[in-house]
């Protein structure tokens, strides 16, 4: 084999390793930055700083060994005559500088993608790529691209001027096809190898995300998130008996285990006596997570307005997102279901009439929307919301005489706050109660909106647009309290997720604490509530408040219920985990599972079996969650469809 390797070298294959040591050199030096600016997060030894770099240039490898695959066809078939011609060796230098141009713009890329979220790409970038419009803009906001852009172009053409004496050499080369199958055939070998002996495992050196993640390849990565977007749970994760966790997830949701059929958490909830057809606007704020706020121990004072309006509401302080990302978050407040693996169900196909928190206030005679700042065909997510009833309401309904800031993600969050009290208006009038879903905008990169607004400038980072997002919630709550349905409007003001997911922990609890606040001081008194809870907890609890009545298919429960259990659902695109009594319980993909002992300091691990009470419930909720949809038993049209044809089967035999 390393004479296979040494003869690549006096050959037309020897291309492939010439490209194959810049790539790897380049990919080290990326490492090796990550890995300096991590170093306190890391906690390696020198023993795991060695398997960091060793591990992370396998997989460097491995990624271009699949990339060469196409160009070891085209070298191995090429006829000799157009190897030597002047077209082909012109061709080559394009392509050449073509790749140095793009791994350099992977590589800072790459660096900008881990300052944000500290991970290499994932699921999160291939949405980036999808959704090219925001992304870019989004990009040109955010950084000098044109002076990034022009360094990349300059480091890239000296790169290629030290590889030039190397490359004409190499065009020079005369060879047989014997010796070009040979060699085409060992690169083939390789390729094979590493697809059936390397896989996503391999890169798992440590408890510590950091550590795996650093031990990674940004595009191998990216290839694998892809092919991962969707991920069969029977496949994938342990399972357990159905009959024995369909009972643990009935009790879970306060249910008889005898009642219905497998996973049937279907129940009637009972209307109370002072049921309150109020007014309801709900505000999932973009990536607000519970460290921003004075209440929770911020010392910056960025929410001076939040922190006084908690004092009036009733504050949840315990409660955790299902995920990392706004379709999550919308995706549990909504229908009050677990993190499933994969993409969210927002954007997934035949995602419509499911029983949700919109289609108990449509079947009250609200009026149901969903209102975003952005352009709601982002993440699917005017679709969604359409297909299960909502009214849709996003920047392009917004005239633009009315906006008074833009950003690459849509329009400033008080602007879009002025459009719903036009739409709550023009309900009130019409006689009609609403329902509200307002999905915000503006505390996102590129951390813009209007100047003045606050004293912090435009553009300057996160806490700016936190405290632009106080700002403008309180120029919502200011002018709703001039309109005449104030005094009947209850106020809900969640985050979708944190702004920051990564952390040491597969599942980084701290990470997922989100603020809560349901406030009415005309129908709610205040008052603090620490349970343990979770996003999908929304829905229930608001309902409770109400006093509505209605066909309950939710995960969720009341939290302020005395029979409520406490525990947090949290997840990402593969690990699902759940989070009681200061354990963490996580089922992984390849049927792995695993628990952490006080998550939130020690993160000591737990060894679990599969019939572990905490493994057992963890299982109920997940494998409950996709039997459920995969046999579509909370879709509300197809129900009652089911319903009538029994019925009618019935009345024949009778």
């Amino acid at each position: 084999m390393l004479k296979m390797y040494a003869a690549l070298k006096n050959s037309r294959f020897g291309l492939l390793p010439l490209l194959g040591i810049v790539y790897l050199a380049i990919s080290a030096l990326l490492r090796v930055a990550l890995l300096a600016g991590s170093w306190e997060v890391t906690q390696s030894s020198v023993q795991g700083l060695g398997q960091i770099l060793f591990v992370g240039a396998l997989y460097d490898a491995v990624f271009y060994l699949y990339f060469s695959v196409f160009f070891t066809f085209l070298l191995l078939f090429l006829p000799e005559f157009v190897y030597r011609s002047k077209i082909y060796k012109y061709c080559t230098f394009f392509f050449v500088f073509l790749f140095l141009y793009g791994t350099w713009l992977v590589t800072v890329a790459e660096w900008l993608f881990w300052d944000e979220f500290n991970t290499r790409f994932n699921f999160i970038a291939i949405d980036y790529v999808v959704y090219t419009d925001e992304v870019f803009s989004n990009i040109l906001e955010s950084y000098p691209v044109g002076w990034i852009f022009t360094a990349i172009f300059i480091v890239a053409a000296v790169t290629f001027f030290l590889l030039k004496g190397p490359l004409v050499l190499l065009l020079q080369v005369k060879e047989k096809f014997s010796h070009r199958l040979a060699a085409a055939a060992f690169v083939f070998s390789l390729a094979l190898g590493a697809y059936f002996f390397i896989g996503q495992s391999g890169r798992v050196l440590s408890d510590n995300n950091y550590v795996n993640e650093l031990g990674s390849n940004g595009p191998y990565q990216f290839v694998a998130a892809f092919r991962n977007n969707s991920l069969d749970y029977k496949t994938f994760y342990a399972q357990g008996n159905e009959e024995e966790l369909s009972g643990y997830l009935k009790k879970a949701v306060g249910k008889n285990k005898d009642d219905g059929g497998l996973f049937d958490i279907s129940r009637t909830m009972a209307p109370a006596r002072n049921t309150k057809k109020l007014n309801v606007i709900l505000v999932s704020v973009e990536s607000l997570s519970a460290e921003f706020f004075t209440s929770f121990g911020q010392q910056e004072n960025i929410t001076p307005f939040m922190d006084e309006l908690f004092t009036k509401g009733i504050l949840f302080t315990n409660v955790y997102a299902t995920g990392t990302r706004t379709v999550r978050g919308l995706e549990s407040i909504t229908l009050s279901i677990p993190p499933t693996p994969g993409r969210s169900l927002v954007k997934r196909p035949d995602n419509a009439k499911i029983y949700s928190l919109g289609k108990v206030f449509k079947d009250k005679g609200y009026d149901v929307a969903f209102l975003y700042g952005g352009r709601g065909f982002f993440d699917n997510m005017n679709a969604f919301f359409a297909g299960n009833g909502y009214r849709t309401v996003d920047q392009s309904d917004i005239k633009d005489e009315d906006i008074t800031f833009e950003n690459a993600w849509g329009v400033a969050d008080e602007d879009l706050y002025k459009k719903a009290i036009v739409e709550a208006n023009a309900s009130s009038a019409a006689g009609k109660p609403f329902f509200y879903h307002i999905m915000t905008t503006s505390n996102h990169r590129p951390y813009t909106y209007p100047e003045g607004a606050i004293d912090i400038p435009s553009g300057t980072g996160r806490f700016g647009a936190v405290k632009y997002t106080d700002y403008a919630l309180r120029q919502l709550i200011t002018s709703a309290e001039k309109q005449q349905w104030y005094q009947d409007t209850v106020f809900v003001i969640v985050a979708d997720h944190c702004a920051s997911s990564a952390g040491r922990a597969e599942l980084p609890v701290e990470r997922y604490h989100i603020p809560l606040l349901i406030y009415s001081p005309a129908h709610i008194e205040a008052q603090t509530v620490s349970k343990l809870s979770s996003q999908i907890d929304l829905a229930p609890t608001l309902l409770a408040l109400l006093g509505f009545g209605y066909e309950n298919h939710f995960f969720g429960q009341d939290i302020l219920s005395d029979a409520f259990q406490e525990r947090a659902l949290i997840g990402n695109y593969q690990k699902l985990g759940l989070y009681r009594q200061d354990e963490l319980t996580i089922l992984s993909p390849v049927k792995q599972m695993n628990g952490i002992k006080d998550p939130l300091h020690n993160e000591q691990s737990l060894p679990l079996g599969p019939k572990d009470d905490k493994v057992l419930e963890t299982m109920a909720l997940y494998q409950g969650a996709n039997f459920i949809l995969e046999n579509r038993l909370n879709r509300w049209q197809e129900k009652k469809e089911a319903d009538a044809s029994e019925n009618r089967a019935q009345w024949r035999m009778n």
